[in-house]
């Protein structure tokens, strides 16, 4: 279970450019939930994302996983147990490694690191078994550098990737908003996939309402660091993309847009 309680966080604290995201701001996400995650730009999402990773540190407030409170924990540890994928493909991948030496570093990730070969040859089966799943035909070019795939292809990769070794949430920060609209298609159709087989505990922030709408068993809007709506269940299944624009554009005409 994922724990947010009393979240203050504040940019240029004290100036006369103070800027309040978060005022005790609270979330409790429980143990296998897949919540999407939609709002404005601005209205708080991908910083909830940060906090969570550890990527921003919080003004006050706690937060936890599984009990255990990891609030002052520094990013590179949290990671070893959270998955993330960016919306930018070239995040989650080395470009100028092969996609055999991608898998084998995903493979040890929060391992410790000896005098060995990187590559474990026994592993380079399952690798490629993993790889053929995606059914992009990357388990035929494990020698080939990352850096010539495609978008949707590295982001596949790094998906794959990022649920590799056992964690206990995976992050999906607007994950197909860089991609062309089939392959966004195939990636959360593969989203979908991994995350009922491998029963994942999963946030989801995207700004396609369709997507929000078809996936996950929760949904979240935010605005102005508070969440606005948050269905569960049936409620969320009764959700359609129309109700969700229409939220935002009542939203929009409140503020003025």
């Amino acid at each position: 279970m994922l724990e947010l309680t009393n979240i203050n966080k504040y940019y240029n604290q004290g100036t006369v450019n103070e800027m309040c995201l978060f005022e005790n701001f609270s979330l409790t996400i429980g143990d296998g939930e897949f919540v999407s995650v939609v709002g404005s730009n601005g209205s708080g999402k991908t910083s909830m994302l940060n906090i969570i990773c550890g990527s921003i540190p919080v003004d006050s407030g706690t937060i936890s996983i599984g009990g255990k409170d990891i609030t002052k924990m520094p990013e590179h540890r949290r990671l070893r147990t959270i998955g993330r994928v960016y919306q930018n493909p070239a995040m989650g991948t080395c470009p100028s490694m092969t996609i055999l030496e991608n898998m084998a570093m995903a493979d040890t990730k929060g391992k410790s690191f000896n005098l060995r070969p990187g590559t474990d040859k026994r592993r380079i089966d399952y690798y490629r078994d993993s790889l053929k799943v995606l059914g992009l035909g990357l388990e035929d070019k494990l020698d080939v550098k990352v850096g010539v795939l495609s978008g949707g292809q590295r982001q596949a990769m790094a998906l794959l990737m990022s649920t590799m070794t056992p964690i206990e949430f995976l992050i999906l920060d607007e994950h197909t908003a860089a991609l062309d609209p089939k392959t966004a298609e195939t990636i959360m159709e593969l989203t979908g996939r991994i995350v009922e087989e491998k029963k994942l505990t999963t946030i989801m922030v995207t700004h396609n309402l369709r997507y929000a709408a078809d996936y996950g068993n929760r949904l979240l809007m935010m605005h102005q660091g508070k969440v606005i709506l948050d269905k569960t269940g049936e409620r969320k299944q009764e959700t359609h993309t129309e109700d969700l624009l229409a939220l935002f554009n009542e939203i929009s005409v409140e503020c003025g847009n």
